[in-house]
């Protein structure tokens, strides 16, 4: 779990993405950044200056639909109503924006009795009328929400944004939680149907690597037990698949391990906890959990080995939103394991993630001084002081982060993480140059860490505005990493600030299919939902393609 890219939490920093592109061109796609409104008064009725000179049919229809208006303010609704249903009888063909006015009236009055599919309705003939009615759109959006119809009203308000050049901040608000429940919707049924995916190498080495005491990694590592020598089975033929970078055969290996006899059998604890580590990382979190807990309640397992299941199982209850059931698992591990770093580590970041920066920095303390020569431990606490000084507004101790930051990059120069937070940090505070350099100097260190040249591409767009070398960089990345998530993501949010929808949408679908939790999954939906919404209205009402200006 790592403020960056460490494959057992969350990321913290999707608000770069919006930051680095200058806000405004990821403004139409994911709603993140809301303009100010024009403070619009919306009458729930329209009026007209028509004069009634004599009583035609047209000023018949006029005068029912003045007295609707006034029914209308007086709470009278069923009345209100009834005129309007007189007004749009009477009311001549040719006068059509008129009829549209009438039917959205009288769907306002449906509103306030709360009769939804009537609402709709009339919303519906209104927008006949008149394609780019806003009022009805927006009205009718309302009543779509209230059904819980998502897609269709996600569909009306965008239709409102597009038109209103996302200058209605209600609007913006109501788009916002259609999204969420869409993405809820299509996240749901999308997890159900996922395939497992293997992550890349990269992606598992970093998982691994985020543990300073897990047992069995440090089993993994080691060459002492006779491989290469006849027939392996189990956990010893696991241990060669994970040398040798075929991590596809490490589940099944573990589950022969655990299918041998007590006989036959040395590592049924490691082979639970490796085969464990494999179903986290390919998100079959239900498998990952029931491997875990046998090993929490095995006797016979060793202390830290529980200890670290406990982390594992508390990870995996973070991204799957069970938030109690994850600080206990850390309530019990630092109990069984008082003097184990990554208990206070992991439950360092989770604390980061859920904004307890003074929670946070206890635990990194903790961690640091049980371990002071773990490096990503020692670069997270600089780190959480950094955004701590700034929550806090302490001079002081920013000034002694920053200075912390250069002293973990003297003691640990080989160690990209220090690099990459360090940069982020410089990035924050417009240090562009700096930031480029540190990013330069982890790629040099670490040239196959995709999320690196993201990171960068994101820079050049805040900085220096170079739309091209950043897709350029992001493209790289996912040459170098074809399973990088985040890449997909990014680039998918800068090729929607260049109009180009159709790309960014594949892109989207493409970091969905890799997207380990639900929790990304809605999001990932929201950003795709949106995308798709913006690029039929546009084509429907004729808006035009530069939809982020």
């Amino acid at each position: 779990m790592s403020s960056t890219n460490t494959p057992g939490g969350l990321s913290s920093l999707k608000w770069q993405i919006a930051l680095g592109l200058g806000v405004a061109g990821a403004l139409g796609l994911t709603y993140w950044y809301m303009k100010s409104s024009k403070n619009q008064t919306l009458h729930v009725v329209e009026e007209t200056t028509t004069v009634e000179k004599e009583e035609t049919p047209y000023n018949c229809a006029h005068r029912y639909k003045t007295e609707g208006n006034e029914l209308f303010k007086r709470g009278k609704y069923d009345e209100a109503i009834a005129s309007y249903n007189k007004a749009i009888e009477i009311i001549p063909e040719e006068f059509k924006s008129d009829l549209a006015t009438y039917y959205q009236n009288r769907a306002a009055a449906y509103e306030q009795l709360k009769k939804w599919s009537a609402v709709i309705s009339d919303c519906h003939k209104a927008i006949d009328l008149n394609n780019k009615y806003e009022k009805a759109l927006y009205r009718r959006a309302k009543a779509y929400e209230m059904v819980k119809d998502w897609e269709n009203a996600l569909d009306d308000v965008t239709s409102v944004c597009l038109l209103q050049n996302f200058g209605n901040q209600s609007a913006l608000l109501m788009a916002d939680r259609v999204l969420k429940e869409l993405g809820k919707k299509n996240a749901s049924i999308a997890m159900k149907n996922r395939k497992p995916i293997i992550p890349s190498t990269n992606f598992i080495k970093t998982y691994f690597a985020s543990f300073s005491e897990d047992p069995v990694y440090k089993k993994l590592l080691e060459a002492t037990e006779p491989l290469g020598q006849g027939e392996l089975k189990g956990f010893l033929k696991a241990k060669l698949a994970f040398a040798t970078e075929r991590y596809e055969e490490i589940v099944v290996a573990c589950t022969e391990e655990l299918n041998l006899s007590e006989s036959e059998s040395n590592f049924k604890i490691e082979a639970l906890s490796l085969r464990a580590s494999f179903n986290f990382l390919t998100a079959q979190f239900i498998e990952a959990v029931e491997d875990l807990t046998n090993i929490i309640n095995a006797e016979e397992a060793d202390v830290k080995i529980k200890v670290n299941a406990l982390i594992k199982r508390a990870s995996i209850y973070m991204q799957t939103e069970r938030l109690e059931e994850c600080l206990a698992d850390f309530d019990n591990a630092a109990s069984l394991g008082p003097n184990i770093s990554d208990v206070f580590h992991h439950r360092g970041q989770v604390k980061l993630l859920m904004e307890k920066t003074e929670e946070a920095r206890s635990d990194f303390q903790r961690a640091v001084e049980l371990n002071p020569n773990f490096p990503i431990a020692v670069v997270q606490k600089c780190y959480t002081d950094y955004r701590h000084a700034m929550q806090s507004q302490n001079a002081g101790l920013l000034a002694k982060s920053l200075e912390d930051f250069r002293k973990s990059i003297e003691r640990f120069p080989n160690c990209p993480e220090t690099y990459i937070l360090f940069a982020q940090v410089q990035t924050e505070r417009q240090e562009f140059q700096s930031a480029e350099e540190l990013y330069q100097k982890a790629m040099d260190i670490d040239s196959n860490n995709a999320s690196v040249y993201v990171h960068r591409g994101l820079l050049l767009l805040q900085w220096k505005g170079e739309i091209e070398n950043a897709v350029q960089l992001m493209r790289q990345a996912i040459k170098i990493d074809e399973k990088c998530e985040f890449a997909y993501e990014t680039l998918g949010t800068v090729e929607v600030q260049r109009g180009n929808l159709i790309i960014a949408i594949d892109l989207f679908n493409k970091a969905i299919a890799l997207a380990r939790s639900e929790m990304e999954m809605v999001h990932l939906f929201s950003l795709r939902d949106a995308a798709a919404s913006q690029l039929k209205i546009a084509s429907r009402m004729g808006i035009g393609p530069q939809l982020m200006k």
